[in-house]
């Protein structure tokens, strides 16, 4: 889930990190259920008042979700726990190193299908551009990384997905092709 606050000048902004003031309004991370919330001004709803809600504000979330997970991954690199490059993430994937595979999600498919994802559960993350991977290690475009276990791998993964929700993917890069709606709307007021 999301969380947005209302501003101080009445408009809706995301809350990513979850530590603006203010009362919070959460939406499941998902492109319609967000765009919805957006379209049947459910955040008035929420806020129980008149604010602001951007038309842009689907956008804006993607924008700001992909920043933070471009900061986690150069920290994870900063840190010495993330790699990119074909071979490294290779070497590190088949020694069992990595614990998390990250592909561009608009690499080859072929060369891709090379490397296989570590074993086990969300080891695979494949929501982020080539050149927002590049972003995260001071390259222009970034096919392959990895990262090891750890902290930030953990929040990454949990931020990759809900970049990949306000994105339309699952978490591995794949477009949602279940055209199902849950039955809430997706928004509630804390």
């Amino acid at each position: 889930m999301i969380r947005f606050v209302v501003g101080p000048d009445d408009v809706i902004v995301p809350d990513i990190r979850g530590n603006l003031p203010g009362r919070g309004i959460w939406v499941t991370a998902q492109r319609d259920l967000l765009q919805n919330a957006v379209d049947r001004h459910l955040f008035r709803r929420a806020a129980r008042r008149a604010v602001e809600v951007p038309a842009d504000l689907v956008l804006r979330t993607e924008a700001v979700l992909a920043h933070h997970v471009i900061s986690l991954l150069s920290l994870a690199r900063k840190s010495g726990e993330a790699i990119a490059g074909f071979e490294k993430v290779k070497q590190a994937v088949t020694s069992g190193t990595a614990a998390l595979l990250l592909q561009a999600s608009d690499g080859s498919d072929s060369q891709k299908r090379k490397i296989r994802p570590p074993k086990g559960e969300n080891s695979l993350v494949s929501c982020l551009s080539g050149r927002e991977l590049g972003l995260a290690f001071g390259r222009e475009n970034v096919i392959h990384a990895a990262l090891a276990a750890g902290g930030l791998c953990d929040r990454i993964v949990e931020e990759a997905s809900r970049l990949a929700g306000i994105r339309g993917q699952d978490v591995s890069g794949k477009a949602d092709a279940s055209g199902t709606r849950p039955e809430q709307e997706g928004v509630k007021d804390v």
